[in-house]
């Protein structure tokens, strides 16, 4: 069942906004609040249609109490006591429908998106009617201005295109065959500021021909609550008579409601299957059926991948969510396994072991670790920071919990600088980085006071403090390049006959046997603790 948290943000807060939460209560039908009625059953949305001020908001709430959420226009929905009356309550969840926004298409809005996520087959992004719907609007408006036409998103992609195709250039050819607008298609309109006004402008706009036969263009924005959805694409050969371009215009409110739909399916899919797979990561099982169906997992065996970013990118995991969608959907993962969890961004990918699955042309089937290694070189020319790491393969539902442990523990290693990706590469695998990961656990294990313990190192520790020698680091070197002191020496960047002073008045000052291999791995676990890290050409930390 979908939750009012999840309702308010798939229609987006150009329509909806949360004012007072109320935990995660589902919802399965919206109600209309009549006078004096009893309304409000547990599961319903209640709309407060004809509430215009606090005493009708208060007396609202006491019939409503049981609703899951009950939503005002406002500023009604903000007034002080109004929210502290239903905080009181602890509930319902109290929403505000934002200005200028009809309650009629809200309703439509939200019984489509009540009735997709009840359907037992919802899940998948765009339902068949929903396109039809678009198709059917992109003819109407073709029929209007007498030209072919495209309804575009607002990130370019093509949702839908009239039948009437015949006379465009090969541009609009390209932008329908690819479904998106070609790179250098977009480049062109970029610098005509074509997209400066379509994001902040309701007003039509004509750009003239371009270069490699770009044809003239009457575009039509699409918004709804001043947010821009997306825009009608006519190509024209001349300019179009006022009278046309106004009732092309009187088409993009009606297409704004069906992108809301669209955009509102699509997010509804994505929480159920979002959902579906912290279950199967946490618990090892994939659930059963239900509202949305169930996700579908590869063959076996499995890897649990973070997705992570350094300084340069994004450290907002719904932006990474909506940008890793975004490039699965490019390089052809259409239902991508991924989900937030616990503020990481996770993902299920297939794992063949060497080689990776192939499809056809011998390239590797997309949501692969070999795909994704491939995407990661692609995407990391112009998206430096981007990066996964991935747990050990998971033979078994029951293994991802594991894997999933692996990779998380990675990816803290890797944001705290502990772990370094290999050069030029943009993925790591946990068999890749074993040794690292052992010393890692090792070293949490010991503490950062250790050396309170005893041994020889507090001895040195104290030396140093007391005296400004540097037998600490003496060791840390000797250690890193046992039975190699000319490699120790350059490494401290003294004479090897200064080493070999050093170790003899340390050893003077603390009882060693560095002949002891047990001893020396606790001193090294000890230093690392200190911060003592080894160098680049060492062991790795």
């Amino acid at each position: 069942m979908i939750t009012v948290t999840d309702l308010v943000d798939a229609l987006g807060a150009g329509l909806l906004r949360t004012v007072v939460a109320a935990g995660n209560a589902g919802v399965h039908d919206v109600a209309l609040a009549e006078p004096g009625d009893t309304t409000g059953q547990p599961g319903e949305l209640v709309l407060g249609v004809g509430v215009a001020d606090r005493a009708g908001a208060l007396a609202l709430l006491e019939r409503t109490a049981p609703a899951a959420g009950l939503v005002l226009k406002g500023p009604v929905a903000r007034d002080p006591q109004v929210t502290r009356a239903v905080r009181a309550l602890g509930g319902p969840a109290l929403v505000e429908l934002r200005p200028h926004t009809s309650w009629a298409h809200v309703v439509w809005l939200l019984r489509g998106v009540i009735d997709r996520a009840s359907a037992p087959a919802a899940g998948a992004l765009g339902t068949p009617g929903a396109h039809s719907d678009l198709f059917a609007l992109a003819d109407a408006a073709a029929e209007i201005i007498d030209a072919p036409v495209t309804v575009e998103d607002a990130q370019s992609r093509v949702l839908a295109y009239s039948a009437r195709q015949d006379s465009t250039d090969p541009a609009r050819v390209s932008t329908i065959v690819g479904r998106r607008v070609p790179a250098e298609t977009l480049t062109h309109f970029r610098a005509t500021g074509v997209f400066r006004r379509l994001a902040r402008s309701s007003d039509p706009i004509w750009t003239p021909a371009g270069p490699d036969g770009i044809l003239p263009r009457l575009i039509i924005p699409v918004r709804a609550g001043g947010e821009w959805l997306g825009s009608i694409w006519a190509v024209v050969k001349s300019p179009v008579p006022e009278d046309r371009i106004r009732e092309l215009s009187a088409v993009a409110p009606v297409l704004a409601l069906h992108l809301l739909r669209l955009r509102a399916e699509a997010g509804i899919a994505r929480r159920v299957s979002a959902g579906q797979l912290r279950a199967a990561l946490r618990e090892g099982s994939v659930p059963d059926g239900g509202p949305g169906g169930t996700i579908t997992l590869p063959e076996g065996p499995l890897r649990v991948v973070a997705f992570g970013a350094s300084p340069r990118g994004t450290d907002d995991v719904r932006r990474q969510l909506d940008l890793w969608e975004s490039v699965a959907h490019r390089f052809g993962w259409h239902q991508p396994l991924l989900a937030d969890l616990d503020g990481l961004l996770c993902g299920v990918v297939a794992d063949a072991g060497r080689g990776g699955r192939r499809g056809a042309g011998g390239r590797a089937e997309a949501g692969g670790v070999d795909w994704l290694r491939h995407v990661l070189a692609e995407t990391r020319s112009h998206e430096a920071g981007l990066y996964a790491v991935a747990g050990r393969p998971a033979h078994s539902p029951e293994e991802l919990p594991r894997s999933l442990a692996e990779a998380a523990e990675l990816h803290r290693l890797v944001g705290a600088g502990r772990l370094s990706l290999p050069p030029g590469a943009g993925i790591v695998l946990m068999e890749e980085v074993w040794d690292a990961v052992v010393v890692e656990r090792a070293q949490a294990a010991v503490g950062n006071d250790t050396w309170r313990l005893g041994g020889p190192l507090a001895a040195l520790r104290a030396h140093d403090e007391e005296h400004g020698t540097p037998y600490v680091t003496t060791l840390a070197a000797w250690i890193d390049h046992y039975g190699d002191p000319q490699a120790a020496a350059r490494h401290l960047r003294v004479h090897a006959n200064t080493l070999r002073y050093r170790l003899r008045k340390l050893e003077e000052t603390a009882s060693l046997d560095l002949t002891s291999p047990r001893m020396r791995l606790a001193l090294r676990l000890q230093l690392l603790a200190l911060g003592e890290a080894p160098p680049p050409d060492g062991p790795r930390p």
